[in-house]
């Protein structure tokens, strides 16, 4: 369903309430962006870039997953699955929608520090909102020099320690038999500033067989050296033992009961356990108009999955087993020189820089079985060792004089892939192979007044295929060594204005062509090989508005419409799909609205919340049954009290507040037809947190 109906009246109250009055205004027109590696103004960007703020960011909810907080930012799908087994499904302009688990065609970055692989594999549960400043979201062509990945850029700013020791505690409880402890300590001590923070996270889940329970830490400390010159350290960690995997349902089964699982979860007692930590170093100067940064990362990752493969599909000599095993270890360096300089009648800021990024993984498979007793680690089936790696160096320039603001890039990819097999009773899968692209970038702004920037932007887009996406072929083979990468051209054009003091809109049209789109080929029990396809094509709109007025009155606007087909026909394990076909995974149409009323003198505050999305084909042939689309509603209250040192808060959200039944996130191609994972009916969260100034 289409749910522009569901949002006019909402777009209409937000757009001519505001019109009553501007004074005072809450919104800032000069919000500043460095993750384009430029400091700019928001406005000044060729490029769709929106941010999320602290008060945001803590306002959407517990802060348990980043889905929270970037409902309200167009262009981006993100579904909390439920399935704290699996991650999110995070997906921008299409990109990464087609994702079994994990995030892949959308970069992740905390502080400077890369969240993805060079394979293009991301993990969004490493991103700690606990300590978040503002999350950054850079879409479209400029985000294609970040290399490969085609969708976007989402960084994570974490706080800097200033002034006294602050000691802060967090606590929520809610449905399903869910509640979170946060504890964090932050301050400054002469050139030295800190932040600490630690936290749980535990539930029962919305559906059964889906608990969990999460540990996440974070440390953060800045030295400032001499002015204009630092020193940061940073370590992250995340540690999650058994978390239970409910798998999809069919339609079938949602329709018997949307808490329920399908029966070969409980059978295999599908679950995950993880351990992550990771630490590194940034080290930045300022000198003479130029500025160095030379950032050094490094961690591991330990992961041991149970999935629902039957013993008879593992009787096959190829079959690596139901139960995943792997020991990653990764690092990275990424250096960077930036200078600005006078050149006619304008000033031109360059920027070089090179990334290299490399990840090793101890990769085992064993049958999830002993005899008849099933869910248990068996023999082994499957020991390698994979290795990935890329070299990029970049260069960025932009010239700005006037009206005008022109700017330009290139980065060169170099990603290698390498796999050295040591069980070779089934054959040896041992191979190597490498893909490189050259990704050109070009952005134009003109100033038409102070308030009006237009802008246009194009690209080349390189995005080879994951481990995750090589590891099967169809049939039950080994590895996919035929997969190649997609290459796309991004065009964008778009205005952004503040056509009043509290008013702040932005508009942005794009157009994508794909050669190679990678789709799935078949997926079942967890386990999902892909293709290359013809070409698709991406073409739509996105609209965010941001306004405040009366004091006490904010209000956001954030519209998504897309159009995602495939330009080709072709024949996967889904079936012979014909030229125009919807790509799975992709709404045509998306909306948040929000209206925010906040009163500094009480410290009361109310907001309700408006959320939808169109429908949603779960597989290339869009033949099955679509997941529906919908709209909800949502409703937080909050307060705040100060005395002397002591700052202390509550709020209460209630979340699909009409209970509306329908699909949160689906499963694109699964062959055993469990495509759809209902989302929660009516469900609640309180929360309060203390805090103490020394």
């Amino acid at each position: 369903m289409r749910i522009y109906r569901t949002t006019i009246a909402f777009a209409v109250m937000i757009l001519t309430g505001p019109s009553l009055c501007f004074a005072d205004s809450g919104v800032d027109d000069q919000i500043i962006i460095t993750g384009t590696r430029f400091a700019h103004t928001m406005a000044d960007i060729p490029a769709a870039v929106d941010v999320v703020d602290t008060r945001q960011i803590q306002e959407a909810g517990p802060r348990v997953n980043v889905s929270e907080a970037l409902a309200a930012v167009p262009g981006l799908v993100v579904q909390n699955r439920q399935n704290y087994a699996q991650d999110l499904q995070i997906s921008s302009r299409g990109f990464g929608a087609r994702s079994a688990f994990g995030v892949r065609g959308v970069r992740f970055i905390t502080d400077g520090i890369p969240a993805t692989t060079p394979d293009g594999q991301g993990q969004a549960a490493t991103f700690n909102l606990d300590v978040a400043d503002r999350i950054e979201v850079l879409r479209g062509p400029f985000a294609v020099t970040y290399g490969n990945h085609a969708g976007g850029v989402v960084q994570l700013f974490t706080r800097e320690g200033a002034g006294p020791p602050r000691l802060e505690v967090n606590a929520s409880a809610g449905s399903y038999g869910s509640w979170k402890v946060d504890s964090n300590l932050q301050g400054r001590s002469g050139p030295v500033a800190y932040l600490l923070d630690t936290s749980r996270f535990q539930t029962d889940g919305y559906r059964d067989h889906s608990a969990a329970t999460r540990d996440q830490g974070y440390a953060k400390l800045v030295f400032h050296l001499d002015p204009g010159e630092s020193l940061m350290l940073v370590a992250n960690s995340l540690h999650q033992k058994d978390t239970q995997d409910p798998l999809g349902l069919t339609w079938a089964g949602v329709m018997q009961n949307r808490r329920g699982v399908d029966p070969s979860a409980l059978l295999y007692n599908t679950r995950k356990s993880i351990d992550h930590l990771q630490a590194g170093l940034a080290y930045s100067r300022k000198f003479d108009g130029q500025e160095i940064q030379i950032v050094f990362y490094g961690g591991t990752r330990h992961v041991v999955q149970y999935q629902a493969i039957p013993k008879a599909a593992q009787a096959s000599p190829r079959s690596p087993g139901g139960v995943v095993a792997f020991d990653r270890n990764f690092n990275g360096l990424n250096l960077r020189w930036m200078a600005s300089r006078s050149l006619a009648t304008g000033v031109l800021t360059t920027t070089v820089g090179l990334d290299v990024d490399r990840s090793e993984d101890e990769r085992k498979g064993f049958e999830n079985f002993i005899g008849s007793q099933l869910g248990v680690m068996g023999r082994l089936r499957r020991n390698e060792t994979d290795r990935v790696g890329n070299f990029d160096p970049y260069a960025q320039a932009e010239w700005s004089a006037g009206r005008w603001e022109l700017t330009a890039g290139v980065r060169h990819s170099e990603v290698r892939f390498r796999v050295a097999d040591h069980y070779l009773s089934n054959g040896d899968d041992s191979g190597s192979f490498s893909y490189s692209a050259t990704t050109p970038m070009l952005g134009l702004v003109y100033k038409l007044d102070p308030r009006v920037n237009l802008y246009a932007s194009m690209a080349r887009g390189f995005e080879t295929p994951t481990f995750n996406e090589m590891f099967y072929s169809a049939a039950g083979g080994g590895f996919n060594y035929g997969l190649r990468p997609a290459r796309s051209n991004h065009f964008e054009a778009g205005i952004k204005t503040t056509p009043a003091e509290g008013l702040r809109l932005n508009l942005a049209w794009f157009r994508i062509r794909t050669e190679g789109e990678l789709v799935v080929d078949q997926s079942t029990g967890g386990r999902t090989s892909y293709r290359n396809a013809g070409n698709t094509s991406r073409e739509g709109y996105e609209l965010s508005l941001d306004t405040s007025w009366a004091r006490v009155f904010s209000a956001r606007l954030a519209l998504t419409g897309i159009t995602a087909i495939y330009d080709n026909g072709f024949t996967s394990g889904a079936g012979v799909v014909t030229p125009g076909r919807r790509l799975p995974g992709v709404p045509a149409d998306s909306a948040f609205g929000e209206i925010v009323w906040r009163d500094p003198a009480s410290g009361y505050s109310a907001g309700v919340e408006l959320q939808g999305q169109g429908r949603i084909f779960v597989e290339d042939t869009n033949r099955q049954r679509p997941a529906s689309g919908y709209a909800v509603a949502n409703l937080r209250v909050g307060a705040q009290q100060k005395s002397g040192a002591w700052t202390t808060s509550q709020y209460l959200r209630c979340n699909n507040l009409f209970d509306l039944a329908y699909i949160g996130s689906v499963i694109v191609g699964d062959t055993n037809s469990r495509y759809y994972e209902p989302a929660p009916g009516r469900n609640w969260v309180v929360g309060g947190s203390v805090a103490y100034q020394f």
